[in-house]
């Protein structure tokens, strides 16, 4: 809980501010990178798909997928994860992030990267769900409306992200990734517990978002199909976007490196599997 004696940390920016960002950053995603995702795997589950998957999915029934029901199974999940979010011991159970979550059997080459992508953006979505249950549950003091609505943005964004890495899985005849990252999340969930306003929760997000980009940095060069290699290459602005707006509201250069780093990225030979 916050201290009632203690001043409020002040945003870098105004609400207005922050309003127009997020805005521009729903704009893009909906008219640029989510279109240029789903059309990215939507090609690559297509090329790679036995027949059984085929029958069952349908081309039609992936895009349906790819846009609905797949980001709905993942937000359903991780919504439900964070309904304890006060207590860090059991706060990811349900999606399995805090048990030793495993990534399905056998995963090789671009699945292993889908795979740990997927844990990745689960991890998002909890993030700023627990964040946004402590904003509107008074537990940050108090919080600006724009950034409940920046925090509900990005979750979004992220559940279409984890929804895409699903589709790839699924069409290769894999179970999908419905837990947060098992090696991230004890961490996160630790720094979460420290959190007592709205500015540490910007700075607990950046760290997300920053390992999210530099991981996808990474991958790109990790995976071998041109539209995996696509996917990942439209997936990784929306979280450097993310980790840019982050950085506005806490006062600092937006765009901190001239080069994306991989010093954070999460290794492939983290999964276990």
């Amino acid at each position: 809980m916050t201290n009632k004696n203690q001043q409020p940390r002040e945003l870098g920016i105004s609400e207005a501010e922050l309003a127009a960002m997020t805005s521009d950053l729903d704009q893009m995603h909906r008219d640029s990178s989510l279109p240029a995702l789903t059309e990215s795997v939507d090609e690559w589950v297509s090329a790679n798909k036995d027949e059984e998957t085929s029958s069952a999915l349908g081309g039609a029934s992936r895009r349906t997928f790819l846009l609905g029901t797949g980001a709905a199974a993942v937000g359903g999940l991780l919504l439900a994860a964070c309904g304890s979010s006060g207590s860090s011991s059991s706060s990811t159970t349900a999606a399995g992030g805090a048990t030793g979550a495993k990534y399905p059997a056998n995963l090789t080459g671009d699945l292993k990267v889908a795979a740990l992508a997927a844990s990745l953006e689960n991890l998002a979505v909890y993030t700023y769900t627990a964040g946004i249950q402590a904003a509107t549950a008074g537990k940050l003091g108090t919080v600006p409306p724009a950034i409940v609505t920046f925090a509900t943005t990005a979750r979004s964004q992220h559940m279409d992200h984890a929804a895409a890495w699903n589709a790839v899985l699924t069409g290769a005849g894999k179970t999908k990734v419905t837990e947060t990252d098992p090696v991230l999340t004890p961490v996160i969930q630790k720094m979460f517990a420290k959190v007592t306003d709205v500015t540490g929760l910007a700075e607990l997000a950046l760290e997300v978002e920053e390992g999210a980009g530099a991981t996808y940095q990474s991958g790109i060069g990790a995976l071998s199909s041109p539209k995996g290699v696509a996917a990942a290459a439209s997936i990784q602005p929306v979280e450097l976007q993310h980790a840019a707006i982050l950085l506005f509201v806490l006062g600092q250069y937006p765009v901190p490196n001239a080069f994306s780093p991989t010093s954070s990225a999460r290794p492939l030979t983290d999964l276990n599997t």
